[in-house]
């Protein structure tokens, strides 16, 4: 066997696939107080030179990785084994994942409750399928994100507004976005967000704006006309697929006035200018 100096890990939530190279990077990502997707995780070894490339090619570069599950195929991690995991807020309490199940000699993820179908084969003899509760994600690496844009003109001077909360901080944040039309100040607020709380190490997302344009796009609901949206959402999805868990929905404006105001004060900030402000609840 591999020496555990060449280890990795592969992580399943819903429909996105991350690549670990420690397992201390993976103890506090187990499942999301704000998605119910199951979770899985798998250990292989030696991580083949062509995925790598393959990874490298989907603009992913370094470790972790992450992936969408439909861009998975099954031998492209070579042999994993179901891998048990500790959750990190119980007192030495081993955790399964009940995502498992044995068929045709193999463990295979089970993927009736997932989205973008894929499954990681392993050797039956030396593998199990694991069975148990889901463990729940410390708030820490949960937050929620309000975004709105605003354009004095349509097209005319724009600004992106963005809210990112925890349960312990809020940020505010706001980008000059130069002379834009709104659809595209509310497309450069969901990435400023998006952006942002990858930054912070936020790994599952809840995302709120009162934009039905940008909503329905991102969710595919919608089809894309124009080639400067089409770029911005697919810069948006590239960014959504970085999380382990992701959720748009749209919302009525008065709903969405923290954003709105940060979104019309970044109205007078110069075209890349961002600003940040950060509060403790």
């Amino acid at each position: 066997m591999a020496e555990e100096k060449d280890a990795f890990y592969v992580v399943r939530k819903g429909d996105v696939v991350g690549i670990y190279k420690s397992f201390s990077d993976i103890q506090s990502l187990f499942a999301s107080s704000v998605s119910s997707d199951s979770l899985s995780i798998y250990k292989g070894y030696s991580l083949p030179q062509e995925t790598e490339e393959y990874l490298i090619s989907q603009g992913l570069k370094g470790a972790p990785y992450s992936i969408s599950a439909a861009s998975v195929n099954e031998d492209l991690f070579g042999r994993l084994h179901a891998c048990p995991y500790q959750d990190p807020y119980s007192a030495g309490r081993t955790l399964g994942v009940s995502s498992l199940s044995r068929k045709q000699g193999a463990i295979q993820l089970d993927t009736s409750k997932l989205a973008g179908s894929s499954s990681f084969p392993t050797n039956s003899q030396t593998h199990h399928a694991l069975g148990g509760s889901q463990a729940e994600l410390s708030t820490c690496f949960s937050c929620t994100l309000h975004f709105d844009g605003a354009s004095k003109g349509n097209p005319g001077p724009a600004g992106a507004g963005a809210i990112l909360r925890d349960e312990s901080k809020v940020y505010r944040l706001r980008e000059g976005v130069g002379i834009q039309t709104n659809n595209v100040a509310e497309y450069r607020s969901l990435i400023l967000g998006l952006k942002h709380a990858l930054k912070k190490g936020y790994k599952h997302i809840v995302v709120q704006g009162d934009s039905l344009l940008v909503c329905n796009q991102i969710q595919g609901l919608w089809k894309i006309k124009n080639p400067n949206m089409a770029s911005l959402c697919t810069e948006a999805k590239e960014l959504k697929n970085r999380f382990l868990s992701f959720k748009i929905s749209h919302v009525l404006r008065e709903y969405n006035s923290e954003a709105d105001a940060q979104a019309n004060l970044a109205v007078n900030l110069k075209a890349g200018q961002v600003q940040e402000d950060c509060q403790l609840l």
